[in-house]
């Protein structure tokens, strides 16, 4: 058997199976693919893949159905990402544009990426340390208490209410707020927690007290900025593809809830040639996800924030991974401009 007719009888059978659920048969091949060899001869190929551990029978059927090692070299023999139709596209434009907010620009882009591939999509937030505090600002809501609100270069906004042990007008929190600026505006969130502790020595008595009151919850704002969190859709997806999981749909579920699962897996997924990575059923380092696939890629500065998604192995590879490089780039530039 040729190494180029291995792949192409092997692209077939992951292709009818993706989109059938059913195990392929010779006979199917020879009628849907142009294979240009007889049924006889399929059969001996599907028997040297099997031999190869690349495809499997899955019961007493004459049919077979892929392996994670050849959904592997399925992926790995694509030359380029397909491009996205045009209404895929349009799509896309229409459900992430008119949002200048990081929150809703993410849960948008979750929602964009589930509708494109019927899967479970995961974005992480882009990594706050390195990013700078554009404003914050101090509103009275009523005797003792303000909403204090930190707000960051990259859209990110954190913000709690406090007690500030004082009863202050509109014009004295706007002084505070104007002095903590001068100090703060522009530092990186690393930064500002030691500014934060050192900043209520500056004030003048007797507001100094309100102001370490103000410091210390912007110091709690800034370690809620710094935590890698993600914004998930697309569970009803993962769901309605029990079949998929004929081990158990639970462990997979359960692994959703562990964001640091998904955040671990998202960072230790390496990017390749075509600027995606992806990880298929038993690659997976965590057990639960041994029947799962995740496709993955980096958008942002640097690309060092991920988003992609999770799905059964049995899954259209070629199209998820458009997309998700699609919705990658596309999100890209919302945050640069």
């Amino acid at each position: 058997m040729s190494e180029p007719r291995k792949l192409e009888v092997l692209r077939a059978i992951v292709e009818d199976y993706v989109h059938s659920r059913e195990p392929v048969g010779s006979k199917a091949l020879v009628e849907r693919h142009r294979l240009g060899v007889s049924s006889a001869t399929i059969r001996n190929d599907m028997a040297a893949l099997e031999e190869e551990g690349l495809i499997t029978a899955p019961h007493t059927s004459s049919g077979r159905i892929p392996t994670d090692k050849g959904y592997r070299l399925f992926v790995d023999q694509l030359a380029t990402v397909k491009p996205l139709s045009a209404a895929e596209r349009r799509a896309i434009h229409s459900l992430l544009d008119g949002s200048h907010d990081l929150d809703d620009i993410l849960e948008r882009t979750v929602r964009t990426l589930a509708h494109l591939t019927n899967q479970v999509a995961v974005v992480q937030y882009p990594r706050s340390g390195q990013a700078t505090l554009r404003h914050i600002e101090f509103v009275s809501l009523g005797p003792g208490q303000v909403l204090v609100v930190l707000i960051l270069a990259s859209g990110k906004v954190e913000q709690c209410v406090t007690d500030v042990g004082a009863v202050l007008d509109d014009d004295t929190l706007t002084g505070l707020r104007n002095q903590m600026l001068a100090t703060l505006n522009g530092e990186t969130v690393n930064r500002l927690p030691s500014l934060l502790r050192d900043l209520p020595a500056d004030i003048a008595e007797p507001l100094r007290g309100v102001a370490g009151r103000l410091a210390g919850a912007l110091a709690q704002l800034t370690e809620a900025a710094r935590e890698d969190r993600i914004v998930m859709a697309g569970t009803a997806n993962l769901a309605r593809s029990n079949v998929d999981f004929p081990l158990s749909i639970g462990p997979v579920l359960d692994a959703l809830e562990e964001q640091v699962v998904l955040l671990r897996l998202l960072e230790d997924m390496a990017q390749d040639s075509l600027g995606v990575a992806v990880s298929i059923g038993r690659e997976n380092p965590y057990r639960a996800l041994a029947e799962a696939s995740v496709v993955a890629t980096g958008y942002g500065p640097g690309e060092a924030a991920k988003l992609g998604v999770l799905g059964p192995t049995r899954m259209d590879y070629p199209n998820t991974m458009a997309a998700v490089r699609a919705v990658a780039r596309y999100l890209s530039k919302i945050l640069a401009g």
